[in-house]
């Protein structure tokens, strides 16, 4: 369990979580909430499962891996999950539909559709963070040391406790 958690305090993590969140989470918004033109979650279940042919439960997954997964990433909770699955979503993306459009995003309209290398991209930042998890001010972080017994947070409660007793 601890392995899961434990990361280093290297800016790196951090920076990786941040700059990786704040690109996915609008794309998780719009499928969720219907925010920066999306189709909300209803919208999104319905495209996904009837245009795409996707099982609902993978549907569910992806909307809820890019939204509250997002979210997850920022603050390094469950990083190493969280990065997982965005890599597995973005495989799944890039199989799906981005990889007959070639390489390159669609930049000037002369595509059908858009390439894959926003998806290598967040592949790349995702497995960076799986092996060496979220960095820097993550929960993660925070976590990993709760359960080693030297957290700052763990001497508080047992000082308070000790007080109390």
């Amino acid at each position: 369990m601890k392995a899961f958690f434990e990361t280093d305090d290297r800016w790196s993590g951090l920076i990786l979580r941040v700059m990786l969140a704040l690109v996915i989470f609008p794309h998780g918004a719009q499928k969720l909430l219907g925010w920066f033109g999306g189709n909300g979650f209803e919208g999104t279940m319905g495209f996904f499962t009837q245009q795409m042919g996707m099982p609902w439960v993978i549907a569910f997954l992806v909307i809820i891996g890019e939204s509250v997964g997002a979210l997850a990433i920022a603050l390094g909770l469950f990083t190493r999950f969280s990065a997982a699955s965005l890599a597995v979503i973005m495989l799944g993306a890039v199989a799906m539909v981005h990889w007959p459009h070639g390489f390159f995003m669609n930049w000037f309209g002369q595509q059908a559709g858009e390439g894959f290398e926003f998806h290598l991209l967040v592949i790349g930042m995702a497995l960076a963070l799986v092996t060496n998890g979220g960095g820097k001010w993550s929960m993660d972080r925070v976590i990993a040391r709760c359960i080693t017994g030297d957290s700052l947070a763990q001497n508080l409660v047992s000082q308070k406790l000790v007080s109390v007793v």
